[in-house]
């Protein structure tokens, strides 16, 4: 098996993700005048499947929000959700564990402007 696999559950999943740096090129939008989309990250959003459940963080504030969201639907990057003015420090988050076992929390921590999350193995 792929050593960069993360084997879930076929339970249907929620994404939380993060804008700048992690989909996007951080920052892209003031410095460039403009957004990018990481290379590889339009085709992995693309593989999530549409019971799943995407929420999109980011700090931009709603000066940004209808260059954002019209920047993301022109490209077609699916979401359910997105929220603006998220604060910029750490992301916290806190779920329980199954009396499976099954942990219903996962993090991914990427390099800034690397899009790179493992592939995912539904098996549990």
């Amino acid at each position: 098996m792929n050593e960069n696999m993360l084997k879930l559950s076929t339970l249907p999943k929620t994404w939380i993700l993060d804008l700048d740096g992690s989909l996007l090129k951080h920052n892209g939008y003031t410095t460039d005048g403009e957004d990018t989309i990481l290379e590889g990250a339009k085709e992995y959003m693309d593989g999530i499947p549409d019971e799943d459940y995407i929420l999109i963080l980011t700090s931009r504030t709603d000066e940004y929000k209808e260059q954002t969201v019209a920047f993301l639907s022109k490209h077609g990057i699916r979401y359910d959700q997105i929220l603006f003015n998220i604060p910029m420090g750490e992301r916290i988050v806190v779920n329980d564990r199954k009396p499976s076992g099954i942990d219903m929390a996962v993090a991914i921590n990427m390099d800034r402007d690397v899009f790179s999350l493992p592939d995912i193995k539904r098996e549990l």
